[in-house]
């Protein structure tokens, strides 16, 4: 059953009343609404074309934050061949937040590493909502650290709110954490690369998608914060998240015209929980195109491209 967003109320009526006639015509043969509902459906489907034509950076937010849309098992599943989980971070514990191991990406080995948030409510729990503790990042270190030892290229999918604000996190040194992952991402010689599949949020993000290339999908976001926690600084007023989405410049296509990622990958109107077939197809291809852009640099080269790449982004920020 689709789950409707706030702004496709109109769209979640006409697609109600269509399913509706067809519900009544299964109940009795006899009626024929074939051709009301097929007039429904294509009110539907020009709707839902104009819902998606221009969507606001709210609505981007929203779309991105769809439970229904593909999530980083899912990804790994369909991506990915001899998929062997690794786990722990060899010191405290095994954060379900972040999945990740060794694999085969077509007939190159990888080490895949992800945010997953789950897709029910006893997995959305276990899993803390893809809000990763510092075991999580320090997990993501060791396999970076691995991949580093055995030459294989590092795959990232992104899709948190942000790294979990408890205070046993805290307390288990939750920045410090997120700062190593940052800076492993920083100095390990094989190729790097990142999606960003639904939500980039904060450090948490950061800790996995300071790489050699970065994608998002066209309707994920990327930001320091999330809307909600920038209304509250700066209002004082989270009702503002409106306006907050609009200032941090936090959609694909506003940080593709900033040069903080390297490209965009199509989704079906509606989003990516309308095709997930199709948006994970269209994710492999663009990371077998980033892959290709950088299999002919050395390590030292990758890691050149990779402080270039962000040390450029704090310079043209000042330019700008």
């Amino acid at each position: 059953m689709t789950q409707y967003l706030e702004f496709e109320k109109p769209l979640a009526e006409i697609e109600g009343k269509a399913e509706e006639l067809r519900a009544l015509a299964r109940q009795n043969e006899d009626m024929d609404v074939a051709d009301e509902a097929a007039a429904l459906d294509g009110k539907a489907d020009v709707l839902l074309q104009d819902l998606y034509k221009n969507l606001t950076p709210w609505r981007k937010c929203q779309v991105a934050r769809h439970p229904d849309r593909p999530h980083c098992n899912e990804y790994i599943d369909t991506l990915f061949t001899e998929y062997t989980p690794l786990a722990g971070d060899r010191n405290f514990a095994d954060d379900h937040a972040v999945m990740g191991g060794l694999a085969r990406f077509g007939d190159q080995p990888v080490m895949v590493i992800g945010h997953e948030k789950g897709s029910d409510t006893k997995s959305r729990i276990a899993r803390n909502f893809g809000m990763a503790r510092p075991e999580g990042y320090r997990k993501a270190i060791r396999l970076m650290d691995m991949a580093h030892r055995f030459n294989l290229p590092v795959i990232t999918l992104v899709d948190t709110p942000g790294a979990y604000p408890g205070k046993g996190a805290e307390e288990r040194g939750q920045s410090e954490a997120i700062a190593r992952s940052t800076e492993k991402c920083l100095q390990i010689g094989v190729p790097m690369v990142s999606v960003v599949i639904g939500e980039g949020g904060s450090g948490g993000a950061v800790a996995f998608a300071t790489t050699n290339r970065i994608a998002m999908l066209e309707h994920s976001v990327y930001s320091v914060i999330s809307p909600e926690g920038c209304a509250s600084i700066l209002w004082k007023d989270s009702e503002k998240m409106r306006e907050a989405a609009e200032a941090l410049r936090l959609t694909a296509q506003d940080l593709k015209q900033l040069g903080v990622i390297d490209r965009i990958i199509p989704e079906a109107v509606g989003g990516a929980h309308r095709a997930k077939e199709a948006t994970i197809a269209s994710v492999g291809k663009a990371i077998s195109g980033m892959l290709a852009d950088l299999s002919s640099k050395d390590a030292k080269a990758l890691i050149a491209d990779r402080r270039a790449k962000f040390i450029g982004l704090g310079q043209s920020g000042l330019a700008a």
